[in-house]
């Protein structure tokens, strides 16, 4: 198959679900067009089978804001024609579902009939979606795609809740490469270099948005820390992390907290990680939780959204209720006081992963495709 796949290009999860899969994809020799504004972050290689068209959004004085929806449905017409593209897979309803359907619509008009699947993947349903000024086009983006997923049955449920949706909405969970090869030889950032043989190496990584609950990870590790001896790995940037700073001065605990910004090491970081918290407001998936479990890295998180079906409690990690700092505390050092319970925890974390495998995912992706393209023949 020749297929078109739209994402934002940044370090958030639908950008990196998107571009896996599409790596994955061409792997197994389907053909796959990238098209966005700039170069997806793991994009690293490009090969016969990947391209990547850069949409190139041009500067009128006339427009206050630059109209991408515009340059975006408008390259993906010519994209479309030159590469004889048979499906259009867009992740994130608003503006990539809606410039979409406008690329339909200009291609139906010289015969052309191209399938769009969407796969919606939270915030655009959560947070820009249920906005007053886009809910209308949300709903009319997500109605006028021709298969629409969501990475998790709670998103789907919120989606139908929030949105008067006449679509079928398919849950195709996030997924993760496992059997990566991390050569620890090669890694420049030692264990020895975040934390003493004696310490338990604790990690969080996310966009340090209010969502995140950025204090509640550091008054989690403010209590291990007093228990047993420990640093925390914060992994990440955005507008919370000045106060998360502020906070570890505040607590005395600065010289065992490292804020590493953003960072294309994770999986070297995860390596050497004993835990992983993550106590979100709400999660869609939770998809740097399930890069943690394969990693055999246990999870200790809230039960909000989408992280009860990745999260197993009592399997691979704990859940507990958004902002309980003490249970979740407690529930850490339940995991990380005795060797052998941290050793059996991260085995099943490891084994919970493996269910959300590429390997198992991405199958059902090509069958969706298929009953896609089959809809215009």
């Amino acid at each position: 198959m020749k297929i078109a796949i739209v994402c934002y290009p940044t370090f958030g999860g639908s950008g990196v679900v998107a571009t896996e899969l599409g790596l994955e994809l061409a792997r197994r020799g389907h053909e796959v067009h990238f098209i966005t504004y700039s170069q997806p972050v793991r994009l690293a290689l490009l090969n016969a089978n990947v391209h990547y068209h850069e949409v190139h959004v041009p500067e009128y004085p006339l427009f206050h804001y630059q109209p991408y929806e515009l340059a975006l449905s408008s390259k993906l017409v010519d994209m479309v024609k030159l590469y004889k593209i048979e499906l259009l897979h867009v992740h994130y309803a608003i503006p990539h579902a809606y410039a979409g359907y406008m690329a339909k619509q200009m291609l139906k008009e010289e015969g052309i009939d191209l399938p769009m699947v969407t796969t919606l993947h939270g915030t655009d349903i959560t947070l820009v979606g249920n906005h007053p000024f886009y809910k209308p086009a949300v709903t009319f983006s997500i109605n006028k795609s021709d298969i629409v997923t969501s990475v998790s049955k709670s998103l789907k449920d919120e989606t139908l809740k929030l949105f008067q949706i006449d679509n079928e909405i398919e849950v195709i969970p996030n997924f993760i490469e496992l059997n990566k090869d991390i050569d620890s030889t090669s890694i420049p950032c030692y264990r020895s270099a975040m934390a003493k043989d004696n310490e338990r190496v604790i990690t969080h990584i996310s966009n340090f948005r209010k969502v995140k609950r950025i204090p509640d990870v550091i008054k989690i590790f403010h209590k291990i820390q007093q228990q047993i001896p420990a640093k925390l790995m914060m992994v990440g940037d955005g507008p919370e992390k000045e106060k998360a700073e502020k906070l570890c001065r505040k607590l005395g605990i600065s010289d065992q907290v490292i804020f590493f910004g953003n960072s294309n090491e994770i999986d070297r970081i995860l390596s050497y990680s004993d835990l992983f918290l993550l106590p979100s407001e709400t999660e869609s998936f939770g998809l740097a939780a399930l890069e943690a479990m394969a990693l055999g890295v246990p999870v200790i998180s809230s039960n909000s959204g989408g992280l009860p079906e990745v999260n197993f409690d009592g399997v691979s990690g704990y859940l507990s209720p958004v902002g309980d700092v003490p249970a979740m505390a407690e529930n850490a050092l339940k995991i990380l006081r005795d060797d052998q319970v941290l050793a059996t925890f991260k085995n099943k974390a490891l084994e919970t992963a493996r269910q959300f495998d590429i390997q198992n995912i991405l199958p059902l992706y090509e069958e969706l495709y298929l009953r896609a393209i089959s809809i215009y023949m």
